[in-house]
């Protein structure tokens, strides 16, 4: 399934914080700037509900994009991560060092490689891919363990990202100006359904990035709000520590710890680079959202403690 929207050619042209982008005409950007009408979303056959988002009231801040409505909804997505071990050396060396690899054990933390589609949401379709490393909340140093029980069960999270490919303008324009994270734009295909999970993102010149294959995990529903797990992200804008609280409400989900059937081809570009720099030794998870809901908040400033270790 293509990752690019077949109304390009028919875009409306927005600034943000000085950066022009395209954006389909009709679509939601284009009809609501982010400040969504909830019932008619709730209309689109694609949703499932808006209970989630009613809960959630959304402000407007000042951010380096100008002002802009928090958080930024995403009606209908589909995940999937694969969480590998690496020597927490290698992790290190990829960390600023204010921020600790999250371990599983003495000399060994986790990383991931995700993926994800995003069919309905405030900026329009779009899909992204990204390698991230689990570290320790900046907020405390000792709950090592609990942190990684929650982690695991995708309750709750503290990532640092080394690379964020995006499909559509107006994602890399916010996630890059307006997050901090390391976004770029790129061919990216996403597909997750309840059989199949793939992802192919495009290096520079056309070829392979980084591909990704595997059956889907067997999925189990929960009712909207049952289970809403956070991805708390670290980033530094205008050098400056910032944390960025993304919550998902889980609607259909699944996990296994078999990979007979998963397949990660690693090709030339900045993923592969990224991933191989971690020196992954194994796959111990993989997990599958088919269905949920998110809320992304805008990045707040946070304190980061200087570490030694």
């Amino acid at each position: 399934m293509s990752s690019t929207p077949k109304d390009q050619d028919s875009g409306v042209k927005v600034d943000l914080g000085g950066r022009e982008v395209t954006v389909p005409r009709g679509g939601l950007y284009d009809r609501y700037r982010m400040n969504p009408d909830l019932d008619a979303i709730a209309r689109d056959p694609r949703v499932s509900g808006v209970d989630f988002f009613r809960r959630l009231p959304k402000t407007t801040v000042d951010s380096p994009i100008g002002p802009t409505p928090t958080p930024n909804f995403y009606y209908t997505m589909s995940t999937a991560r694969l969480t590998m071990l690496a020597p927490s050396r290698a992790i290190r060396a990829r960390l600023p060092e204010e921020l600790a690899p999250l371990e599983l054990a003495p000399g060994l933390g986790l990383v991931s490689v995700m993926f994800f589609r995003y069919d309905v949401c405030d900026i329009d379709f779009y899909t992204e891919a990204t390698v991230g490393i689990a570290v320790k909340p900046a907020r405390h140093g000792k709950l090592g363990f609990l942190d990684l029980v929650t982690g695991l069960k995708n309750e709750r999270l503290d990532a640092y990202v080394l690379s964020l490919p995006v499909s559509s303008d107006i994602a890399q324009v916010r996630g890059h100006d307006g997050y901090g994270f390391p976004k770029w734009v790129t061919d990216l295909d996403v597909a997750i359904d309840d059989s199949r999970t793939t992802a192919r993102v495009a290096n520079d010149a056309g070829g392979v990035d980084l591909a990704f294959s595997a059956a889907t995990p067997a999925q189990r529903a929960y009712v909207s709000g049952e289970r809403v797990g956070s991805l708390t992200s670290y980033t530094k804008i205008n050098g400056g520590w910032h944390s960025t609280l993304n919550q998902t409400s889980v609607l259909n989900a699944g996990t296994t710890r078999s990979t007979r059937d998963v397949s990660l081809q690693l090709g030339e570009g900045r993923m592969s680079d990224d991933l191989r720099s971690l020196k992954p030794k194994r796959t111990i998870q993989f997990d599958v959202m088919t269905e949920g809901q998110a809320a992304l908040h805008m990045p707040v400033p946070t304190s980061v403690p200087s570490r030694n270790t």
